[in-house]
């Protein structure tokens, strides 16, 4: 590594520093499965408030394959790349410009996740329980209406290519479909809301085959 990046790493460590010494609040509140969350803004404007003290700029972007963040340092130059698979960005079935949206709106807000290394427990615990317990959330109810339209257009149209998958005998790459897009608990369980029961028997027999 360069000493050009490494400069840029020792800024990042103090910015990440100064950002737990802040009192964050967390305005995203998934009312079903009880527990609140940070949104981009809640962190993203103190980050770039502090970046721009240590002289540091992050520049998101997206392509094909990939969503990267550029760290840069406006006064040595040097920068730090942070990515993350962009993998869904073709899902079959979807309007692409719904497809995009939805993973861009997640994927911005995962890199910052990264780069500032934010950890929420609250989110994690309320999904999975204690470690080793299956996820204590099932698909029923109204969990997940407190979700972005974007995402539950994203997940409508998952949904809908599911169910041709289904239709089609090809449940086991329906089930695969949805697994690789790495959908959180809520999104899972709204998702599964979506989808007749013939189409849900098929994807979860699909699993042990």
């Amino acid at each position: 590594m360069s000493d050009l990046s490494l400069g840029v790493l020792k800024k990042l460590s103090q910015a990440r520093r100064a950002l737990r010494s802040r009192t964050l609040k967390k305005s995203g509140q998934n009312k079903f499965a009880g527990y609140s969350y940070f949104e981009l803004a809640d962190f993203l404007h103190p980050t770039l408030e502090i970046f721009d003290e240590l002289g540091l700029v992050g520049v998101v972007s997206f392509n094909k394959e990939e969503a990267k963040l550029d760290i840069f340092d406006t006064e040595s130059g040097g920068v730090v790349t942070i990515t993350s698979p962009f993998g869904s960005a073709a899902l079959k079935g979807c309007h692409e410009v719904q497809n995009i949206g939805a993973v861009e709106t997640y994927q911005r807000r995962y890199l910052w996740v990264t780069a500032m290394e934010i950890v929420e427990h609250d989110a994690l615990d309320a999904t999975t329980g204690r470690k080793g317990d299956a996820p204590v959330i099932t698909p029923k109810g109204n969990i997940g209406e407190d979700l972005p339209d974007d995402i539950k257009e994203f997940l409508m149209e998952l949904a809908e290519s599911c169910k041709e998958l289904v239709a089609n005998g090809r449940a086991k790459q329906a089930y695969d479909l949805i697994k690789s897009n790495a959908l959180e608990a809520d999104q899972e369980v709204w998702l599964s809301n979506q989808m007749d029961s013939i189409t849900r028997a098929a994807i979860k027999k699909s699993k042990s085959t």
